[in-house]
């Protein structure tokens, strides 16, 4: 993300397509739960599995994606494939076996990798091994809820090679998504296209081409044949394969890259860019978007929740909560110690989860898991 590391963009105050309730008091009812340390370089994406058994994955520019126990909180396997920085993660289907895990990474070395491992059971953090880490853990004031390095992950707990590498693209591959069913994914890349992969040869099935610059984001609906990817030529697309001849749409509206496009429940997509703007789009009405937001820093990789609460990182190190029902905006809390230190890349959510449903990630190389008072309402 190139984007990051320059001033960002001034943008004037706009109109807002529709009128925000701003919430002075949620941010008090939304708390700071632990952190999770480990990584030894920014972390670019973090997600939540699905099932049963609870887990979480960040990717890291340390070339390593780390899996962690949400119970436990401790780190259960570590994958070091990847020759480049791992820009994105992503579960892939479940299996019959509860403890056995698939997922998909996406690196700056031009590839993805497809690889699996069965979770360990009782397992060591990494050991921080830097100032800002050390930093980090002297920060904690929370009375030792926060996950710190105690010891080095056991060897059997080490994935080094994958089952599938995926290639084919000519740059970095920013993001990698599994489509519904797991037989397919997709993946975005600064090489101007997004490829989608027979899971299970590894094989191109189709690439597609039409942005003028490079991807920063791509996703894939959870039931319908649907993709979106998302481009610093300020548009994002929408690829529609539920036809036998395919369609693409392409929207337009920001005015700086658009980083990360998510859909929603119902008919309607959420977007963000570096424009400091999110902005709700109508699948039946895709001329012009129905919301928009205007925020005070770039806006990183968005996340959505099953009630249709969108979490919004910042370069400005924000973490902020719009609620598409509600239309209410507010603020997560920034106490010392518990909150992130440099720009806050990614969020994830985990609805289901009784101790916190969302995680952050930043460049200060921490996963923070939060409480919302959103997600319960």
């Amino acid at each position: 993300m190139r984007q990051k590391l320059k001033t960002a963009l001034r943008v004037p105050p706009g109109r807002l397509v529709q009128s925000l309730k701003v919430v002075s008091d949620s941010s008090r009812r939304c708390r700071y739960v632990r952190s999770f340390m480990g990584h030894r370089d920014g972390i670019w994406h973090v997600t939540a599995s699905r099932g049963s058994q609870p887990i979480l994955a960040s990717a890291s520019a340390d070339q390593t994606c780390l899996l962690w126990s949400l119970d436990a909180g401790s780190c259960l396997a570590q994958y070091t494939g990847h020759v480049g920085s791992v820009n994105g993660v992503a579960f892939g289907p479940s299996t019959t076996d509860s403890t056995e895990f698939m997922l998909a990474t996406a690196s700056g070395d031009r590839t993805a990798h497809i690889w699996k491992t069965v979770v360990p059971g009782n397992t060591q953090l990494p050991a921080a091994s830097s100032e800002d880490d050390e930093l980090a853990e002297k920060e904690q004031t929370n009375g030792g809820n926060d996950m710190q390095g105690s010891g080095e992950i056991h060897a059997s707990s080490i994935v080094r090679q994958p089952l599938r590498r995926l290639t084919g693209h000519a740059n970095a591959v920013m993001a990698v998504e599994w489509f519904s069913g797991g037989e397919q994914l997709i993946t975005a890349s600064w090489d101007r296209t997004a490829n989608i992969y027979d899971a299970e040869r590894g094989e191109i099935l189709n690439i597609l081409s039409g942005h003028d610059d490079e991807l920063n984001h791509c996703n894939a609906h959870p039931s319908q044949k649907l993709i979106v990817t998302a481009s610093r030529d300020s548009t994002f697309r929408l690829w529609d394969f539920r036809e036998s001849i395919q369609s693409v749409a392409v929207f337009q509206g920001h005015i700086d890259s658009v980083t990360s496009v998510v859909f929603s429940s119902g008919e309607k997509l959420v977007s963000g860019s570096d424009d400091r703007s999110i902005k709700v789009w109508d699948l039946r009405n895709m001329r012009s978007a129905i919301v928009t937001v205007r925020l005070d820093s770039a806006v990183n990789r968005i996340s959505i929740s099953s009630r249709s609460v969108v979490a919004i990182p910042q370069d400005n190190r924000s973490i902020r909560l719009y609620d598409l029902n509600t239309v209410r905006l507010t603020r997560l809390p920034r106490a010392s110690g518990q909150s992130h230190r440099r720009i806050v890349c990614c969020t994830a959510w985990a609805d289901d989860h009784p101790n916190y449903d969302l995680f952050t990630c930043g460049f200060d190389k921490q996963v923070i898991a939060w409480k919302t008072a959103f997600a319960k309402e």
